[in-house]
């Protein structure tokens, strides 16, 4: 019998663990993987941690199992009637079913300056920019990051671990606010400070001014000798538009991932009905749906969505979040915090009845695997949930207990 020849536009995350799952079920597939950029697929996930030096680059490679990665191919255009792929090279390729895995790039914010640059500002999602803006950093004393969420933490960690003088400019009311609550964003940015990283809410910078100065809107000027952007990501989704695909935000897929017959998007540029946008283990679940499909090992698998799960490791700058954790959440829910000033430490308990639905940790990840086992499992806390957020009674006696129900 002829294989099916499964062809993934990107060579990402979300298209090695594709790869590497096709290869495991042993199914009856042709895989190949079309990246445009030079590398094979790695974790994206790392770059910051390059930059601290504590992986290579070359270290960063994910396994693709048997799967063809041809590297620094772009696809220009998609057929998805005669089933064909137009390459930037002008060949022509065919497919039986063809994943759409173009995950995302990075949002650049209306910065008055920007288009004039001539070196010196930055973005980070891709070795090459990582490559650079280890270059420059070599020789700048200090940075300004734009943009206070998980990346734009990541990064000026990174930067201050290097020992440059970094300030954070961050227009939403604290740190990292789609995952942390108020006192959790209060807590890293307690830690940065710690590091020497400035942090600037509720303010923006319209303007790069010359010397790589930036401007923000209260009139302040931050000198700068290298400036990143870490404003988020948009899903790629040109190919899909240009092939008639449906696309709102991103690719619009059902249950089965489809977009179309024979047609699929999965990871950043996937819009999924109940999926986090922009998390590792969506793309990571919504891989192993479509491998259990195509190959058949499971051919009524359905993806329904992923519970939203947020981690942060940088040394002493780190968190943990999932579930639901923000004021919508807490009506009508037992909240339980604790705080340890002298640790900089924060964490936060949302239940429903003894189960959990949400949980922050900050600055002390000690039982981050009991409380994610306890989340994922839905089992019942029992009767002493403050237990499964601390470590034994002896390393408690800094810790201020505050239990709240709303």
């Amino acid at each position: 019998m002829k294989p099916c020849r499964v062809a993934v536009i990107g060579a990402g995350m979300a298209a090695a663990r594709l790869a590497q799952q096709l290869h495991a079920h042993a199914g009856h597939t042709e895989t190949v993987l079309y990246g445009a950029e030079r590398q094979v697929p790695y974790n994206r996930a790392l770059l910051t941690d390059v930059l601290t030096g504590r992986h290579r680059a070359d270290a960063l490679a994910l396994p693709t199992g048997d799967a063809r990665v041809r590297t620094g191919t772009e696809v220009v255009a998609v057929d998805t009637r005669r089933r064909a792929l137009t390459l930037a090279d002008g060949s022509s390729e065919t497919y039986d079913d063809l994943v759409l895995a173009t995950g995302a790039e990075p949002v650049l914010p209306p910065l008055r300056g920007l288009a004039d640059a001539e070196g010196g500002v930055h973005v980070l999602r891709s070795l090459d920019d990582c490559t650079r803006l280890d270059r420059d950093a070599d020789s700048a004393g200090r940075a300004v990051v734009i943009g206070g969420g998980v990346l734009g933490v990541s990064v000026a960690h990174a930067l201050a671990a290097r020992g440059l003088r970094v300030e954070i400019v961050h227009q939403g009311p604290h740190l990292v606010e789609r995952h942390l609550d108020r006192q959790a964003g209060a807590a890293l940015r307690t830690a940065l400070g710690r590091l020497g990283v400035s942090v600037h809410l509720g303010e923006r910078a319209p303007a790069l001014d010359q010397g790589l100065g930036v401007t923000l809107t209260g009139g302040d000027r931050l000198d700068a000798d290298l400036v990143v952007l870490a404003c988020g990501v948009r899903p790629r989704t040109g190919l899909a538009r240009a092939a008639g695909l449906p696309v709102r935000r991103g690719v619009v897929v059902d249950d089965t991932l489809a977009c179309a017959p024979h047609t699929y998007a999965i990871g950043d540029c996937a819009e999924h009905r109940a999926a986090p946008c922009g998390l590792a283990t969506t793309a990571w679940e919504q891989a192993d749906v479509l491998a259990d499909r195509l190959s058949g090992a499971d051919p009524g698998a359905r993806y329904t969505g992923s519970r939203p799960m947020s981690r942060l490791t940088a040394g002493a700058v780190e968190y943990a979040a999932f579930g639901a954790c923000g004021d919508a959440a807490e009506e009508g829910a037992d909240v339980l915090r604790i705080g340890d000033a002298t640790r900089g430490a924060y964490k936060k308990l949302v239940l429903r009845g003894d189960r959990i639905v949400g949980a922050i940790l900050v600055g002390d990840l000690t039982t981050v695997g009991s409380l994610t086992r306890a989340y994922l499992t839905g089992r019942s806390v029992g009767p002493d949930p403050l237990s499964l957020l601390t470590v034994p009674p002896r390393a408690l006696s800094a810790r201020v207990v505050e239990e709240s129900r709303t």
